[in-house]
């Protein structure tokens, strides 16, 4: 197997990568074959896959010029990937001359090409971390540079916490993240679920199925269990609701059947 130059010495090439796979759905060329052939076999279970990375996308784009919009220039966005065009800091900073903007990621390469392209940029850094463990986070230095959490901060959890499994207490560290910010902030987040896929379920658990077996197990969780990330936020309107649907930009009929699956939705900390 052949190694790519940008890929940084020591991780292994031969284990597929969340950060890749999602890299691979938007088009991107900062994964390796093994993440492709990953991709393609859970497009065989639920060939609209890179349909609802898209709405993904798009939902965190308007997410963050609303955040913008309410005077909020700060923004901490865990389980960044790899940047693509429209990145965070991008549409943030295209907003806003202020805009700050720190990644999170566990995934060496995304952290490796995030710190290529943000290279030169003082108002933007990438942290090498996991969401399992936010007070490493939280102290680290990128984040105690670039964020004052005496100020409001849109914390941005989009298609990360669908990779946590329940025994990893994801809504315990979304609530010690919460507990770090001022009042104002807003909790920016999307989530998988069997909900609003137009398959039926045994169909797209085949995907799930795949992920598992690429050691990157996928939890769908249903609209009650999104909404509970969302304790101490008051849901920002339109609610929690498929990705097309918050505060749309173009008609609704322009969309795939595949971007209403799972959930997204702003709420904001008293």
């Amino acid at each position: 197997m052949d190694r790519p130059h940008w890929a940084p010495p020591g991780i292994d090439i031969s284990v597929p990568s969340v950060s890749r796979i999602y890299d691979y759905y938007l088009g991107g060329s900062h994964n390796f074959e093994v993440d492709r052939q990953t991709a393609r076999r859970a497009m065989e279970f639920m060939p609209g896959l890179p349909k609802i990375m898209q709405a993904n996308r798009a939902f965190m784009r308007r997410a963050v010029r609303h955040a913008v919009a309410e005077g909020i220039t700060q923004f901490l966005d865990i389980g960044s990937g790899i940047p693509t065009f429209g990145n965070v800091h991008e549409v943030a900073q295209a907003a806003s001359d202020r805009a700050r903007v720190v990644y999170v990621d566990h995934d060496p390469v995304a952290v490796a090409h995030s710190r290529a392209v943000l290279a030169g940029d003082e108002r933007t850094d990438i942290v090498p971390a996991d969401l399992r463990k936010p007070q490493d986070i939280l102290n680290s230095p990128q984040v105690a540079d670039l964020l004052d959490f005496d100020r409001p901060v849109a914390l941005l959890l989009v298609a990360v916490l669908h990779f946590l499994e329940d025994g990893d207490d994801p809504y315990a560290h979304v609530a010690e993240l919460r507990d770090a910010l001022a009042p104002g902030s807003l909790l920016v987040l999307t989530h998988a679920s069997y909900e609003g896929i137009p398959l039926p379920e045994e169909v797209a658990s085949g995907t799930v199925q795949v992920y598992r077996d690429a050691r990157n197990p996928l939890v769908m969780r249903s609209r009650d269990e999104v909404a509970g990330f969302f304790e101490g936020f008051e849901l920002v309107a339109p609610g929690l609701v498929p990705m097309p649907r918050w505060r749309p930009d173009t008609p609704e009929g322009q969309e795939d059947a595949y971007a209403f699956s799972g959930f997204a939705g702003v709420g904001r900390k008293a």
